[in-house]
């Protein structure tokens, strides 16, 4: 099978029935991202393909063949974080780290519904030009993935934080 896994193009000679998961962590070593209750409930093996966040343990590695994958590993790396990377530390939003890889990758994913206009259980006003982004908004966007830590503070501020700074980026290149 191929892959394109963090811009790299990939093949693997793996069972049709080999989860995404197992792909990225058994077959290809990409360990950043976890195996956590391995039934889609707690968001620690969170990626991004195409853009939208799954849980990597409940999809077939068949399924996602010739498809733009990115894992943890693929959003920055040692002396060039991704701003949300970068965020998480500055707020401490982790503390074991365990469920960090799938919280940003989540939130990564959560950016781009915010940008694209798709509303959550708790947008408050759906007709709206924009979401309000309160912190309220944030935990319900969050919810699928879990912290056994209880960093959830420190991941909403590294979150606003990280949404704020894209936003007034946007305004200046706008203005420009």
């Amino acid at each position: 099978m191929r892959f394109n896994i963090n811009g790299q193009p990939m093949e693997a000679d793996v069972d049709t029935r080999t989860s995404l998961l197992d792909l990225l962590r058994e077959h290809l070593e990409l360990f950043g991202t976890k195996k956590g209750c391995n039934q889609g409930a707690c968001g620690a093996c969170t990626v991004l393909v195409d853009g939208q966040r799954i849980n990597s343990c409940l999809a077939l590695a068949v399924q996602y063949q010739d498809r733009e994958i990115i894992t943890i590993e693929g959003l920055g790396a040692p002396g060039s974080l991704h701003p949300l990377q970068a965020a998480f530390v500055e707020h401490d939003g982790f503390q074991c780290g365990y469920c960090t890889p799938g919280q940003i990758c989540s939130a990564v994913g959560m950016a781009d519904e915010l940008a694209r206009g798709v509303p959550s259980y708790v947008t408050a006003d759906i007709a709206a030009e924009a979401i309000d982004v309160t912190d309220e908004e944030l935990r319900e966007r969050m919810s699928g993935n879990l912290c056994r830590c209880g960093a959830y503070n420190g991941i909403i501020d590294a979150i606003r934080e990280t949404l704020a700074q894209a936003a007034s980026a946007d305004v200046k290149r706008e203005a420009a």
